[in-house]
Formats: C-alpha cells, structure tokens, sequence
C-alpha cells in the first residue's frame, strides 16, 4: 500500500493517506480525473464535457493537482491536464478512476471526447480548406537544385520520399531532384491545387500527388513496402492528438530489413516550445514542443534513437512563422515486423 502519494508539479508537498480520501470524495473530481486518464484535455475542453463552468473545474483541479494526481501542461494561455501515471498504480486512486469511469459513461461524457478531439482537427480543416492568398515563396535558385541532385547521389537509399502534409509544395523543391520517386500527400484539395501548378510549372516528372489522411489504407497501399524517407515540415502543431501523427508518418516509413538503421526514416520539422498566442489564427493548435517531447513522441511511435536540433534563425523562411524557433527531428523505423 503506498503511504503517500507525491505531487509533482509545482513543487506541491505530499499528502497524507487520509488527505487522499478527502481528494477523492467529490463527484466532479472523480468525473475530472476519469476524463484525464483516457485523454490530455484543455480546461476548456473539460468545462465543456462536464457542464460547468471553467472556474469551476479549475478550483476542483487545483486538489487534485496538489495531491499529485493529475499533471497541467501550460500551451501559451492554456492548460491541458491529464493524470499522473504514477498516481494511476495506487489502488484507492484505481478504485477512484473506475468510479469515475462509470460517472462519465453515464453521463456521456467520456464517449464526447472523440467529439471534443474531431472539434480540434475541423479548425486546421477550414483553414487549410480556404483558398490561399497568392504567395508565391521565393524562388530556390535553379543551381541550387542541381546540387541537391548532385549532393542526393550520397544518399545510400533514394528510391521514394512521402510529403506528408505538402501543402504548396514548397518542399518538392528539394526532393524532387534527390528522389527517384516522390509522393505528395495531403487532404486538402485547394493545397493539393497549389502544390500542382508548382509541379507543372517545375515539370516535376517523378512527383505524384495524392489525395488522403495520412492514415488511409489506400494510401498505405499505394506507398507499397514503405518510403526510404517520410518528410513532415510544420504539420505536428496542427494534430488533435500529435502521437497519432507520429504514429502515422512512422507506419509509411520502409520497415528494416537488415538489422538496426536501415529501416527508413522520419525527418519532423516543427517548433520549439513558444508562447505566441497569435499563431492560433493560423490553425496551431500547439504552440510547439520541446526537444524532449518531440523525441518521446518519435518513440512512442516506434521510431528508434530520435534526434533533435534546433535550426538557425535565418533557415527559417520569411512567413508569418519566420520568427518562430524551428527544429528538426531525424529517427528511423526499425522494426521488421
């Protein structure tokens, strides 16, 4: 029997035993903590869920997250919490998740949270789904692309590269002259219409362009044994649940076929942690991940050894986003299975 159970975020003190009955005994907090066992949710979102208000379920979070029972996650000015895995392997708080379990079923509340999850991918739906201003980025030098052809013969294996999330197509620049083969994937129609008249205009003879979520069987399909590279610049921030993306971009990689680093690999380009609130105009639904998080979504994921830098400013464009601290992650599928 654990004799305490320890807070730990914000430098909360521990809670005798009976501190923990005391916690427990409201319905809402059980309702509160069953919620953020099966999914990080905003403050908002869970006010949403349970009826009430956001103050409300801030003063029954604040015990809660003292108690050490749940963990709050600060997004610029949101908070998104979920339960603390080491408060879950108590069996007075066990006891209390499935009470609180069998209070959200029967309320409706934790079928919602598919709802609540749809909710936050719609908003990056309609803004990609708008037609573009006509923005035409800067053009890579024609030289330029002659030695990314020249610098891709290095590359031990080239046969297909994946575009995930291709938007205009501004990354085929450099992959089209490295890859035998390139795919350029993404489920917005007006994008994919952007990234057409780029590879018209660049007659780009190895790029396909396709249609789909990242998810779809038939994009599986078409991706047959897996891409010797997955490419996915700026779309992380833009998932309701980042580690199904991960998940997804991980399962078009090429599986290994020769012991551990020939499997194929997961190149993530997104931002680092910051706190510019108007990015959400731009569909962001996260503003950015430290370097830690990243690489624990790769592995999650199944990606093996994930490494993360953080790129020079003046790599970083001249978009809305420019002033944003990029990175970039680089892992590879090894599994065989």
């Amino acid at each position: 029997m654990i004799e305490y159970i320890e807070a730990v975020l914000d430098g909360a003190v521990a809670q005798p035993r009976w501190e923990l009955y005391r916690v427990l005994a409201e319905p809402v907090r059980l309702r509160l903590l069953a919620l953020a066992a099966e999914e990080e949710l905003a403050i908002g979102e869970l006010a949403s869920l349970l009826g009430e208000s956001q103050p409300n379920v801030s003063r029954h979070l604040t015990p809660l997250k003292q108690a050490g029972l749940v963990l709050v996650r600060r997004q610029g000015t949101r908070a998104f919490v979920r339960i603390a895995e080491a408060a879950a392997v108590d069996p007075v708080v066990a006891d209390a998740l499935a009470s609180g379990r069998a209070l959200c079923e029967g309320d409706g509340s934790l079928g919602r949270i598919a709802e609540v999850l749809r909710e936050r991918d719609q908003v990056a739906r309609e803004f990609f789904a708008q037609e573009p201003a006509s923005t035409e980025p800067e053009e890579l030098l024609e030289a330029t692309r002659a030695y990314v052809a020249a610098l891709a013969c290095l590359l031990p294996r080239r046969a297909l590269a994946i575009d995930a999330g291709t938007g205009d197509g501004a990354q085929l620049d450099v992959l089209a002259p490295a890859f035998e083969r390139v795919i350029a994937v993404d489920r917005s129609a007006a994008q994919l219409e952007r990234a057409r008249a780029r590879v018209q205009k660049r007659s780009y003879a190895n790029v396909q362009l396709f249609k789909a979520e990242l998810g779809a069987p038939e994009l599986r399909e078409h991706v047959g044994e897996g891409a010797d590279v997955v490419f996915a610049s700026r779309i992380l921030h833009h998932a309701p649940r980042p580690i199904d993306l991960m998940r997804q971009l991980t399962q078009l990689a090429r599986k290994a076929d020769a012991g551990p680093g020939s499997g194929g690999a997961v190149i993530v380009v997104d931002y680092a942690r910051h706190d510019d609130e108007s990015m959400r105009d731009e569909a962001d639904l996260w503003l950015g991940f430290d370097s830690s998080e990243l690489s624990r979504l790769g592995r999650e994921a199944g990606l093996s050894s994930p490494h993360v830098i953080r790129l020079p400013a003046a790599w970083c464009g001249r978009g809305k986003d420019a002033h944003l601290p990029w990175q970039v992650m680089v892992a590879r599928r090894d599994d065989n299975g």
